[in-house]
């Protein structure tokens, strides 16, 4: 059995679901950074598997690019989970929305 562009696609798409319902429904500020990688691994795998698909590399340097974004985005995110862990004592967004003072 030979895996089509197809499969990739679905599976892609499922993961992008996950990410995005991860998003919307969690309170937890690093359970939301970890929904937002999987939605951009997502991405990624489409890219691969339309690469692959087109026979380019064009996807696949896309794919770089992405992983380099979703490092700063750690990075940062990761600074400002813990700033404001420091100050509120806890990271629930719901908090975090409260920043006044």
């Amino acid at each position: 059995m030979e895996l089509t562009i197809n499969w990739y696609i679905a599976l892609s798409a499922i993961l992008f679901s996950l990410g995005a319902l991860g998003v919307l429904t969690r309170r937890n500020a690093i359970i939301v950074f970890m929904s937002i990688e999987m939605m951009l691994n997502a991405a990624n795998l489409a890219f691969v598997a339309f690469a692959r698909h087109l026979g380019d590399l064009d996807g696949q340097v896309l794919v770089f690019f992405v992983i380099t974004v979703a490092a700063a985005e750690v990075a940062v995110g990761l600074a400002l989970i813990v700033t404001i862990f420091r100050s509120k004592k806890s990271i629930n967004i719901d908090e975090i929305n409260l920043m006044k003072g």
